[in-house]
């Protein structure tokens, strides 16, 4: 082939080559903790243990590194386990953190419980602001810069083309969680940023089946010191050995060769919720990149291919009624979690970011947030509409 090949061949194909000695067309699991080897030190494809490597994790490794632009892929047991191999990899007592105002509870319980006791220092930017960033960064100390966009639970958009540039002026990298968006929708790594960081949880896995996460390198990391950074996250995620297992490696891997067409299908029900969502009375107001109306839409538009299957949104009545309708829906599953082929809703303020409570992450307690599944669109706002005309 004289072109790259499209996200799907690589989604399907990337690191996963027929099997040589069955021509299985599906990776296989291997369920093993150890190798023999070929005399001592004689690896047979370099793998003795699989805490230090797995060919199933290695083909999930190789495919998400393809998928993301990426020099190195690194596949965890969650979402958090790779992060935290991000910030133990790279940073030091004394270091400095800009973490986004809007983010995911467990990031900012991490850097507030875990990474701040251990002498890791953070300040809350609103991320979606530029100058604010550049604002909260302390020179000479701060040393990562922590994007989510779109953001968790208000979705918030940030420019990560413009956050690269004030972050390595200042001597940072740049890590991007890429959770909401997936690769199919986003490429951080070819917008400037350094790392990229999703739970495979959500729409890689896209199945409500299997935890995990992922970690990618980009090609080149151009802050001086953190030119090792792949090296050193590998160093890291043997040592701690919080590894994706062979099985959960094989779930993501079939999750991933059907990502763009269930991306398209999120996008396409999300769009039409919302339209739905922002004609409704009892209604305030909806957050969602894909309208005019939101604040930074036209950076969406730029680095999104589209808008994605998160939607929130407050209602007129309060909590009390929010609290209601999540309750009361039928076809919607009232849980924590996105990004599966079923639809969520959860009330962010009592459920995921019930730890943010009372910080400068704190959300509203009339909010509610979707994550829209792959279903018969018109069947899930037939179920919103009854529960919204009579609690909202």
């Amino acid at each position: 082939m004289s072109d790259a090949p499209g996200f799907s061949t690589r989604a399907i194909h990337a690191g996963q080559p027929a099997d040589a000695s069955t021509g299985a067309v599906s990776v296989p699991i291997y369920q093993v903790s150890t190798y023999k080897q070929d005399g001592i030190g004689g690896f047979r494809g370099g793998y003795e243990y699989s805490r230090s490597g797995n060919p199933t994790r290695t083909a999930l490794e190789e495919c998400f590194a393809a998928l993301e632009g990426g020099d190195r892929g690194f596949a965890f047991a969650s979402g958090l386990a790779g992060q935290d191999t991000i910030v133990r990899s790279l940073l030091v007592p004394g270091d400095h953190v800009v973490v986004p105002s809007d983010a995911y509870g467990g990031t900012y319980r991490y850097f507030n419980k875990i990474a701040k006791p251990q002498g890791i220092g953070h300040s809350i930017a609103k991320i979606a602001d530029v100058e604010a960033l550049r604002a909260a960064i302390v020179p000479g100390r701060t040393k990562m810069v922590w994007v989510e966009t779109p953001t968790n639970p208000l979705l918030g958009i940030a420019d990560i083309e413009a956050i690269a540039g004030v972050a390595h002026e200042a001597g940072a990298v740049v890590v991007v969680d890429n959770t909401f968006a997936s690769a199919y929708l986003q490429n951080p790594l070819a917008l400037g940023a350094d790392l990229v960081s999703q739970s495979t949880t959500k729409y890689s896995g896209g199945h409500s089946d299997v935890v995990g996460g992922i970690v990618v390198t980009a090609q080149q990391i151009p802050v001086p010191g953190f030119e090792d950074a792949a090296d050193r996250i590998a160093f890291h995620q043997k040592s701690i050995g919080g590894i994706a297992g062979p099985f959960d490696a094989w779930l993501t891997l079939r999750g991933l060769k059907t990502l763009a067409v269930r991306m398209e299908r999120h996008c396409d029900n999300a769009e039409k919720v919302v339209d739905f969502l922002t004609a409704h009375d009892g209604v305030s107001q909806v957050y969602y990149p894909g309208l005019p109306s939101h604040q930074n839409h036209d950076v969406a538009a730029r680095q999104m291919k589209r808008y994605g299957g998160m939607v929130s949104f407050r209602l007129t009545k309060g909590e009390d009624a929010a609290v209601k309708v999540c309750s009361a829906v039928q076809l919607w599953t009232l849980g924590e979690s996105l990004g599966g082929v079923e639809s969520l809703i959860e009330h962010p303020a009592r459920m995921t970011h019930a730890s943010v409570a009372g910080t400068e992450l704190e959300v509203p307690a009339d909010l509610i947030r979707l994550s829209v599944g792959i279903e018969d669109v018109d069947d899930l706002i037939e179920d919103l509409r009854e529960v919204l005309d009579i609690h909202a």
